[in-house]
Order: C-alpha cells, then structure tokens, then sequence
C-alpha cells in the first residue's frame, strides 16, 4: 500500500506506543495489580489500536479507493470525508 510506505515512520511510532501498552498490560497482571488498573491498561491499548486502524482505513480510502489525483473538492472527495469520519466515530 502506498500509503504506508510514505508515512511508515508514523505508523511505527504508534505500533512501538501500543507494544509498550501491551507491555504494561502485562506487568499490571504479574503485578497481581487491581483488576480497575488493567481495564483501564487494556482500554488504552484498544484505543491506540482503533486509532492506528483508523489511520489505516483512511489512507486506504485516499489511495486504494479514490484516484489520489482527484481534485479535493469533488463529490467523491467529499463521500470519503463523510466515511471516514463515521468509521473514526465507530472506532472511538
């Protein structure tokens, strides 16, 4: 994909943020720590993880699904603004 190539150091960024959140997890839970800490652990990581596929379905619609060349202002354009925002709104 296009896409990820060109921002592949920002996507890393996140995937390295979410391992530590996962890694956190993980302490929490050999830690015997309370069982509110590591909800609120694996909340954090499904949030960073809806917000890296979030970042993915969007470059995916810009890149696989609409010709990049399109004028921004197009009625394609505007549609895949529409979608993206209603899949940034079911993931959150």
């Amino acid at each position: 994909m296009a896409h990820t190539a060109r921002d592949k150091e920002k996507l890393l960024i996140r995937v390295r943020r979410i391992r530590g959140q996962v890694e956190a997890v993980e302490r929490a839970l050999k830690e015997e720590r309370e069982c509110a800490d590591v909800l609120q652990l694996v909340a954090a990581c499904r949030g960073a993880l809806n917000g890296l596929m979030a970042e993915l379905v969007e470059g995916h619609i810009w890149f696989q699904v609409l010709d990049p060349e399109r004028a921004k202002d197009s009625p394609q354009a505007a549609a895949a603004e529409e979608l993206i925002d209603i899949v940034r709104a079911y993931l959150k």
